[in-house]
Parts: structure tokens; sequence; C-alpha cells
């Protein structure tokens, strides 16, 4: 078969002009994954975490190629791409106010559901934290409202309202200033993005399918979907069948990894050791460029595997304690020492990003000259258009945080608005235009440190809507748009169509899947092992600016280490620069060093066998065409066979309810 795809791909066509993608269709594909897919969602997500973001994405358009076929009608892929990104926006949560790393599946209501968990958790009451926390942020514990497990409460007015009006502002500036990264990144820089094929080709291949011309895509498509369908019906279907039999789900494969921390501790103390036991991570390393899987490999063992015994016994690491597992030997390990590497190789990165933009921009003669030659009918505007709306939505932004917290400076608020939104976003925009990076980088302990040294004293600005968000994601998806030849305000006019969508569904399945158990219990196996983990860091963050609260956060961020970090991250640039070594492979160690190993080594196996075996079997430009179809395929497959439990398991759930 290899061969056959290689003759196709040597005479397949070159770039078409851009068309529109967004009509009838993509709205009763946006109907369709709000009220079938979002409950599974859901569901699948407080079970595994994972949630089915990219089945509900590949479900979709698959049904919608069937049934498009039996119609005698033809999908295009700028049709099929829209309804792609549609499921996405749809299904995810995308940024938690309440913990900025915390990321839940099934729209915007999800953001209530952990609020409502954290002002009820023992974690709040023990730091002393729930009486602070703001009611138009979420209803008080102990209120008729959470009691009751119901949204239907005049407790719930407030939130709700802040909820809606955030998530109109959100796109707003996430699409002006998204679409002014990407020109710079995309147009001027000229980054690779080596993630973006991997949504662009499976669009490409179920298009091919509505118009009945099915060729190397689809066929390596379906064999990565089936790889996807037999593993998760170990992996998920499994656990969710038992779960309603069964008190605790039998799970074959340990729900998200095999930790071996605790057999290590005698040998590596405090080092953290295990593997993730789902293969999306393996096929991540078939897709993303070997030398950044090698940098992320290398510098998650070297700072959590090796770094951290090391740490521990120079006397840098003091709350770790033989017995601890991996998620509270992550949190001691981060608190005492690696917080600080993270925001200093974070100020590494965006240094290095702004020198090289300055130096682009010196050699390409600015953005003029790069107007003059835009891509005729992508659907570009004016940046001062651009600019003019993102500061607008910024400046509503900063209203609304002074009117819920009046007392916190509003030139922090501006701060934070306009100058650290920018850089972050262009920051993780040239992480994912480089190295695809499955998350770009962060450096969220900037904008909690900033509320500590701020002198404000109250828990409030914690639970604001405050104008802090990373884009760099925006700038990979516009690049998807081009790459399969969609017109930008085909995207715009689907998302805002989408926004009702979601809310309304958002608010219906959640309100049901709420009442039915208590979220998180051991119904949800992943949300209740993970979930404690984001309300501890969150309560510590908060109880910081209390008087008389903890003082834990401000004791861990030292601006020696973080000093330290950023020089010895300079001097590894600077000498691999040197060497004429892979400059990805710098990017990768970077991220590496606030990722897990248990994620880093499924994803470095996956890089090793795809170099050194089906680059030499098959090819190495086939093999670059494959991987990310791969990836693509398993997802959808992974999400095909789940779907199937969580309709059984919902149904089950409701039977269950009923009282006779």
């Amino acid at each position: 078969m290899a061969e056959e795809i290689k003759e196709e791909i040597r005479f397949e066509p070159v770039a078409e002009p851009f068309q529109e993608g967004f009509n009838i269709k993509t709205v009763f594909a946006a109907l369709f994954i709000g009220f079938v897919m979002l409950p599974g969602a859901i569901y699948l997500g407080l079970i595994t975490g994972g949630g089915i973001t990219g089945a509900a994405q590949w479900v979709t358009v698959i049904l919608l190629v069937e049934i498009a076929k039996r119609s005698f009608v033809e999908l295009k892929k700028q049709e099929v791409y829209i309804i792609y990104i549609l499921a996405a926006s749809l299904v995810s949560a995308g940024l938690v106010l309440g913990a900025a790393s915390l990321v839940l599946q099934g729209g915007a209501f999800s953001d209530l559901i952990w609020k409502q968990y954290l002002v009820q958790s023992p974690y709040a009451k023990s730091f002393g934290l729930t009486p602070h926390i703001p009611k138009w942020a979420v209803p008080p514990a102990g209120s008729e409202a959470l009691l009751r497990r119901t949204f239907l409460n005049r407790a719930w007015a407030i939130p709700i309202l802040l909820l809606i009006v955030h998530n109109v502002l959100f796109r707003i500036n996430r699409f002006t200033l998204g679409y002014v990264i990407f020109r710079i990144t995309s147009d001027i820089e000229k980054l690779p993005f080596p993630m973006a094929p991997v949504a662009s080709e499976g669009a490409i291949a179920l298009a091919e399918v509505s118009g009945k011309k099915e060729t190397w895509r689809w066929r390596v498509f379906s064999i990565a979907a089936m790889i996807g369908v037999i593993f998760g019906a170990f992996y998920v279907v499994i656990p969710t069948i038992t779960g309603l039999l069964m008190t605790k789900p039998l799970q074959l494969l340990p729900i998200p990894w095999v930790d071996l921390t605790t057999q290590f501790e005698n040998i590596l103390p405090s080092s953290l050791v295990g593997f993730a036991t789902d293969l999306w991570f393996l096929f991540v390393g078939f897709v993303l460029p070997f030398w950044v899987v090698f940098g992320i490999f290398t510098g998650s063992v070297l700072a959590k595997g090796f770094g951290n015994p090391l740490l521990y016994k120079i006397g840098i690491i003091k709350n770790w304690q033989p017995g601890m597992t991996a998620i509270p030997t992550n949190v001691v390990t981060t608190m005492d020492f690696w917080i600080n590497a993270v925001i200093g190789g974070g100020i590494v990165v965006g240094l290095i990003g702004i020198w090289k933009t300055l130096m682009s921009f010196k050699k390409r003669k600015g953005i003029e000259r790069v107007e003059r030659k835009l891509p005729e009918g992508r659907g570009d505007y004016p940046l001062p258009v651009a600019i003019t709306l993102w500061f607008l939505s910024t400046l509503i932004y900063i209203i609304i945080c002074h009117i819920l917290v009046p007392r916190f400076p509003i030139m922090l608020f501006v701060f934070f608005g306009f100058f650290l939104t920018p850089f972050l976003s262009y920051t993780s925009a040239r992480m994912f235009g480089i190295t695809g990076a499955a998350t770009g980088i962060s450096f969220p302990m900037v904008r909690e440190a900033t509320f500590i040294l701020s002198g404000y004293r109250g828990a409030d600005i914690w639970f604001a809507p405050v104008p802090y968000f990373n884009h760099g994601l925006t700038a990979q998806q516009f690049k998807q748009l081009e790459l399969t030849r969609t017109k930008f305000t085909s995207w715009y006019k689907a998302e805002f169509t989408a926004l009702g969508i979601m809310l309304f569904c958002s608010f219906l399945f959640w309100s049901i899947i709420w009442r039915m158990a208590p979220i998180p219990s051991s119904t949800y196996p992943y949300v209740q092992k993970m979930w404690p983990m984001s309300a501890i860091f969150q309560c510590l963050w908060a109880t910081s600016t209390l008087e008389g609260g903890e003082k834990w956060m401000i004791e861990a961020i030292k601006l020696k280490y973080i000093a330290g970090s950023t020089i010895i991250g300079f001097l590894i640039y600077f000498i691999l620069l040197f060497l004429k070594a892979p400059i990805g492979f710098f990017y990768g160690v970077v991220g590496g060093v606030a990722q897990l190993p248990h994620f880093a080594f499924p994803m470095f196996v996956g890089a090793l066998l795809g170099r050194f075996y089906f680059s030499k079997k098959i090819g190495k430009d086939t093999w670059k065409r494959y991987t990310p179809i791969i990836l693509a395929g398993y997802a959808c497959g992974m999400g095909l066979i789940g779907m199937i439990s969580i309709a059984v398991a919902l149904i089950a759930k409701t039977i269950f309810q009923i009282i006779f």
C-alpha cells in the first residue's frame, strides 16, 4: 500500500482558491454536536479526563459525510473543516476562569461545575477560603442551589450572566489578537506549525470520501480509526459499563497512567516515574518533530526524574515525604523549586521570540511588505481593524473587573490585558509554530505573583475574569484554515452561530448530569483523582492574599532560582546555536521541564518508532504524510467506541433515578 500511496502523493494537485465553509450544512452539524455529542463529552471527560473533543469532531464529520453520500451531496473540505472546529468549540470549555490551568469538557457551564466543587471542597474549608469566595462567582457553600444541585436558582443569576458575557468577549479578543499573531508567525516568520496538518489532512481525507474518490488518506485514516476502536474497548468501555454495576469501576489499564513513583522512592527519592496509558501520546510522538520530542523527554526526565532526587539531597526540595504518589510529589516539588524554573523558561522563550520577531521585521521590511503579498480571497482584513477590536474587548474586560474588584489597582488590569496577553500569546504561538507542542507555553505564575505583590487583600481577584489569555493556539488554527483553503470569515460566522447552541446545550446537559450524582464522586475516576490537585493549588494561591492567610506560594517564588533558570536557559540556547544543533531540541527541553515524565515517555517511544522503524520501512516522506492522519483517525476511533458506552451509561443513570 505504501508504494501506491507514494504514486498518489506524487500527482496531487496544487493549492486551490480559498472557498466559503459556512452554510446550512454546518449549522445542522452544530445542532447535532450540541444535542448528541455534548452529553457524551461531559460524561467521558469526567471518567477519563480526555473527553471526546477529537472524537466529537470526527464522528460528526463521518456521519454527515455518510448522509451526504447517500443524498448525492458532496461536502467540500472547507465545509468538513468548519464542522471539525465547530465540534471543538461546542464541546470544550476552554479557559476556566477560576483555575487557569484547568480545561474541562462540556461547554461553558463546566466552569460553574468546577466552582461548585471548589466552594464545597474540604480543601477550601481547611484553608479557610470558603467564606471568601465571592457570590458573583458561585453561590455560597450550603446554599439551596448547591445542595439541590441545580442551576435553576436565583443565586446563579450573576455567575451565569458573567459567564455569557465572558464567552462573547473572549471570542472577539481571541479572533482579533490571534489573527494579528498569525500574520506575524506565519506570514512574516514563516514558521512551519508541524501539528497543523493533523486536522487539515483528516478533513481532506473525509472530503475525498464524500466525493466518492477514496484515496490513500482514507485508507490510513480507517486503519488508525480501527486501532482507536480496539484500544477504546479496553480503555473506555469496560470502566464505563462496570461503573454502572460496581462501586468502583474496573480498569484493565489504570487511568490516566501507571504510576511507579513509590516503587522507586528508595533509589530516587522524590523522583516522578511512570507512563501514560493512552495511545494518544504514542501517536503524538509520531507527528511532532523528532528533536522536539527528544527535547521534551530529556527536559522532563532530567528535571522530574533525576533532578528531583538531587534537589532533595541538597535540601532545596524540603516537603516531599516517602509514600507520596505522582500527584502530591508533583505538587510539593513544583512548590519547592520547579515553579521558578518554569517562569525562567518562559522568560527565555519570550525574549528569544521577541528578538527573532524584530529580526524578521528588519529582514522583511515590516508588515507593509507582507500586506501586498497576502493570498487572494483568504479573508484577511486590515491589521489596524483587528487591533482596534482587540483593544475594545480588552477595555470592556478591564471595566468589568474594576466593578467586581474595585479595590484592586486598575493599572494592573491594564498590564494584564494590553501587555501580558499579547506577550504570552505570541510566545506560545512560536512554540506551536516551531515545535507543535501540545499546549504551547505558559507562565501563569506571573499572574499569581502580580496579585500577591499588588498588596491587595481578599480572594475576589482570583475569581474575576482578568483579561490574561493565551491565544497562541489560535494562530495554529488560522494556519489550518489556510491549509484547507477555507476563508477566515467562515470561522467567525460559524463560531458565533455555535455560541448560542453551546450555551443552551451546556446548561441543559450539565444540569441533568449534575442531578444524577455529585461531581466529583467515585462514579468519575479521573476527576476524583485529578481535581483535588487543582483545588489545592487554587486554594494555596487564593489564601495568599487573605489577611493571615497561607504564604506558601509567596515563599515558593524565589527570584534567585528564577534568575538562575533564566541564565541557564540562555546558556543552553547559545551553546546549541553555536554547535548548530536542532533548535527544536531547545524548545522541547523548555517545555519538558513542566511536563510529567508519565506523558513524555510514550511520546518519546513513538518518536523512536517513527524515526528508526517506520520512516525506514516505508520512506521518510511517505511517513510524514501518514502521521497526522494516523493521529486524527485514532481520535475518531477512540470516540466511536466510547460513544456507545456513554449512551448506555446515560440511559442507565437516568433509569436508576426513577422512583416507583
